[in-house]
This record gives structure tokens, sequence and C-alpha cells, in this order.
């Protein structure tokens, strides 16, 4: 039987990590200068922690794991009879892989709130599962590179981000990505003025899909869950926003006039989308998308959504908003918190059909000691630890195998320095340096050695 791995999970080959670590980098470093620390929280928490907290769909994506032992000893036998595998789930798995990173940032929050100062700017760089089925771009082991303020309800963080956006995408020369902006309480607004605040949920989730599945199947999805022609037939100028952002703030101001909630949401969006204006942006385009929902269930302000530069056939690429009450499913109440997220995945593969991606180098020694047998191998050691004491990448082959072998894996790996010692050199105490680029070659001594390799 051939190895194989599960689906939805890659191997990476040394550049590929490489590549993968500048990304990572890029966006830690922007994180850090926008002024957030970094936490990690475990791969896997109790299934009571994540369990309802992304809706009916988020809840079927959780990858569950199965209680150590014997878990089917505990579980009830009439339940199992039934083969009801929802209920059965509760019995035999207490823990789960983390789904995203912003409902364990809660729990943290929550956990050491007495250690925080407040607000709290945390970034994350850690991998999250989702059993979803995989396709381009989509994965179900994958890395979120999140960043979140908890405790201020101030606007101003909303315009970091979008800044903070900007300033990533500006460093890794994605130029031309968009930036869709929406807001919650408007969705809350429109579900108001049509008739429709008891299906807010089955509304947002349906409208999110417009630009995947088309107008057509978003009604026949809004239908199907309750929501009335008439309704639908109301929301229909949102399926057409296409003005510039102040044409459609306007616009979104008539239609929500008679919901106090919904004119707060445009409120809120004008102050980020007047205040960005001014501060201007290097890379990203602002867009507001009235149909941006994202299905998760604990936005309540502001949401994101980047868009991969045009002519990338992708999925989104970032995506966030404010979530007020979130740290609230925790027992800590009035704790406003915003946040963004990265998807590096995405990133990745969009870098790489732009063919963005700097040329990569790979760890390797500066320098190779060929081996010539045990009494030469262990002279080359010697000088090999006074290298490293002195941080130059040395290695020794560690095999006495033919010189072309060790000169080829030196010329594959692109090693700069090559150093050989056979029974002349060890009676002299001296060592013979090649250099792999000019081709010349020198003797000399070790602390000439050390000098010139530094």
């Amino acid at each position: 039987m051939k190895p194989s791995i599960p689906k939805g999970t890659r191997d990476f080959s040394p550049t590929e990590v490489a590549n993968r670590s500048y990304i990572m980098s890029t966006i830690k470093t922007s994180f850090e200068t926008f002024g957030f620390q970094p936490i990690e929280t475990p791969s896997f928490e109790n299934s009571s922690t994540l369990m309802g907290k992304y809706g009916e769909e988020g809840d079927r994506l959780i990858f569950k794991i199965l209680n150590s032992g014997d878990y089917l000893s505990k579980a009830d036998e009439k339940l199992l009879a039934t083969k009801d595998s929802l209920k059965v789930t509760g019995q035999i798995s207490e823990k789960a892989l983390r789904y995203d990173l912003t409902v364990p940032f809660a729990r943290y929050v929550v956990q050491h709130q007495n250690e925080i100062t407040f607000p709290f700017k945390r970034y994350q760089i850690q991998p999250v599962w989702r059993a979803d089925r995989p396709q381009k771009g989509r994965f179900r082991e994958f890395f979120q590179c999140d960043a979140d303020v908890v405790g201020s309800k101030s606007l101003w963080q909303e315009v970091e981000f979008v800044k903070l956006y900007d300033t990533v995408f500006t460093h890794l020369g994605l130029l031309d990505t968009t930036i869709k902006i929406n807001n919650r309480k408007i969705l809350s607004g429109i579900a108001e003025v049509i008739g429709a605040q008891d299906k807010l949920i089955d509304f947002t989730v349906a409208l999110d899909k417009l630009d995947k599945i088309g107008q057509e199947k978003v009604e026949q999805e809004m239908l199907s869950k309750g929501i009335t022609v008439e309704a639908i037939q109301k929301v229909q100028p949102l399926f057409s926003f296409d003005g510039n952002n102040e044409e459609n703030l306007d616009a979104l101001e008539k239609m929500l006039a008679t919901s106090k909630e919904g004119t707060k949401g445009v409120e809120e969006l004008r102050f980020v989308i007047n205040s960005v204006e001014v501060l201007g942006l290097k890379s990203a385009n602002l867009e507001v998308d009235v149909t941006l929902a994202r299905g998760l269930n604990y936005y309540t302000g502001a949401i994101f959504e980047v868009s991969a530069p045009k002519g990338v056939k992708i999925g989104s690429i970032g995506g966030g908003g404010r979530y007020d009450d979130l740290t609230g499913i925790f027992g800590l109440k009035d704790v406003s918190g915003v946040g963004i997220s990265f998807g590096l995945d995405r990133i990745y593969l969009v870098l790489e059909e732009l063919g963005l991606f700097k040329a990569v180098s790979l760890p390797k020694p500066k320098v190779l000691f060929v081996n010539f047998g045990e009494a030469e191998a262990l002279y080359c050691m010697k000088a090999i630890t006074l290298l490293r004491e002195n941080n130059v990448k040395s290695e020794l082959f560690p095999d006495a195998a033919k010189m072309k072998k060790q000169m080829n894996y030196a010329n594959k790996r692109e090693i700069e320095f090559v150093v050989l010692v056979g029974s002349q050199e060890m009676e002299k105490q001296e060592f013979t340096l090649k250099n792999m680029i000019l081709g010349e070659q020198t003797n000399c001594s070790l602390s000439e050695l050390v000098e010139t390799l530094k």
C-alpha cells in the first residue's frame, strides 16, 4: 500500500516552507508595527468552547476528537441504538480541533482577564482545522494569521485594520486587492424594514452567497427558509448596487431611514470610509459591499472581506469584523472586540500565480568539509566546532564517499565554500579552502580559515 496523506492536507518542500515563512514574517512584522502582541492557544479545545459559536454550518465542520481509551464504554446504549450521531458525539467526544482563532481568543481573554491590559491588541499565527470539502484554495488544515483588539468600541480600530491590510499587501507586492466592507447593523436594518427580523441569520447566510451562486439561487434559498416573496422584492435594489461608496451609502441611508439600527450602521460605515479616504491607501481599494454578510453569528458591527486582484480566481484572502458580545458567551460582558484574519494558504497561491515570490535562499551551510576518512573527519570536526562557535554555518559530509559525489552535493545545495583535508594538510596543521563560485583554492591555518569564513 502506497503511503498517502489525508485529503485537504499537504506536505511542504523546503522552498515552500521558505515562501510561507516569508509571508508569515511579513504579516508578523506589520502586526508588530501596528502595536499587536503575540499569543498562542492549544490546537484543540473543549468541545463546549467551540460548539454553537459558528452557526449550524460551522458546527458541522468542526473536527471532533474521540475520548481516550474505550470511548464507547460510557455511552448510553439506547442512544447508540438510535444511531443519532449528533447526540452520540457529545458522549464519546469531549474535545475538538479548533475551527478558527477568534473563539479560542475570546476564551483566552475571559480566562486571563486579570492579567491583560485593555485595550488588548493580540496577534496569532497558528493552524486551524475544518472538515470542509477540499478544493483549490480550501484545505482541511490551514494557517490563520489573526489580529484582534478587545476592550475598545472606537471605530478608529476599524480604520486601523483597513490600513493594516493595505500595509501587508503593499509589502508583499500584492497590488490592487479589494477590501470589501459592510456593517452587520445595516443587514439587521434591512431585515427589519422588509419585515424579516426573525429570519436575520437565514437572510444574511443566503445573501452572503450572492457572488458564489447568483441572485436566482439566493432568492430560492431565502424562500426555502420562509422569507416571503414580498420581503425578497423589497431587497431587489441590493442585488444591483453599483455606484461608488458615497452613492451606495446615500442609497442605504434612504432605504434604512425607518430603522434606528440600520441608520447607525450607515453612520459607522461612513466614518470608516471617510477616514480611510483622508489617510489614503497605497495598494488596496476599499469598497462598500452591501451583500457582504459572512455567515458567522458573532459579528455585530463592521464586516471585512478581502478579494485577490482581478483575474486571480480564488476565494477571499482575508476577512473579519466587529463582535461586541463574543466574550459574553464565556461570561465576560461588555467587552467589545474587532479583528481580521489573513488567509495564508490562499495568499500563497495568489503570489505564486502572479509570480511575486522573490528568489528564496534556503537554509544551507556556508562551508562543506569533504570527508576523506575517520581521522580526517575528526580533524575537520574540531574546525567545524570552532566555526559554529563563530556563527559560521558548517557541515561535514557524513560519509567518506567518492569525491565526485561530495562535490555534487555541494553544487546542488549551492554551498559557497568547500574544505579539503588529507594527510598532507593534517601534517602541516592546514586546510585547503576552495571558493566554489570563483573556483579559487588556497591553503590556510585554522585561525585564517575562521577569519575568511566569518
